[in-house]
């Protein structure tokens, strides 16, 4: 069942949540995430392939090869961060997105449009980093 949803769509706190329309808005925004970042991953993939030469200055291959291991790093991120994508769009899936894993309450509908792969309320989100806090601190 294919829903539409409007260009210029927000979610908004005064409709009900996780309706067809925002499940569907939300699962068009990770998606297109989705294909930014593979998007940009095979741009990378081609200017290091290009890069690859072999440069006789050292300083110069330093700093190339300085440039390559950041751009490695960004890339592991990127694919972390297609993980949690996916593990998102499976929420949408089975029901379970948009709402917080520790508590089963909604997660606001402005932190979802925010940070679309949210798993935890603001207050969740707060509580757990302080208990990182108190633990790192110690």
């Amino acid at each position: 069942m294919a829903v539409e949803v409007a260009i210029d769509y927000r979610p908004s706190e005064d409709e009900p949540f996780m309706n067809d329309v925002q499940r569907e808005y939300f699962r068009r925004k990770l998606n297109a995430w989705k294909d930014d970042i593979l998007l940009e991953s095979k741009e990378t993939l081609v200017a290091l392939q290009e890069e690859s030469q072999n440069h006789p200055d050292i300083a110069d291959r330093a700093s190339s090869e300085t440039d390559r291991s950041i751009e490695l790093r960004a890339r592991d991120r990127q694919r972390k961060l297609i993980a949690k994508i996916d593990a998102a769009l499976a929420r949408i899936e089975d029901g379970s997105y948009g709402y917080c894993e520790e508590t089963g309450e909604p997660i606001s509908v402005k932190r979802l449009d925010a940070r679309p792969i949210a798993t935890l309320s603001i207050e969740a989100q707060e509580a757990h980093e302080r208990r990182e806090k108190i633990y790192r601190d110690d």
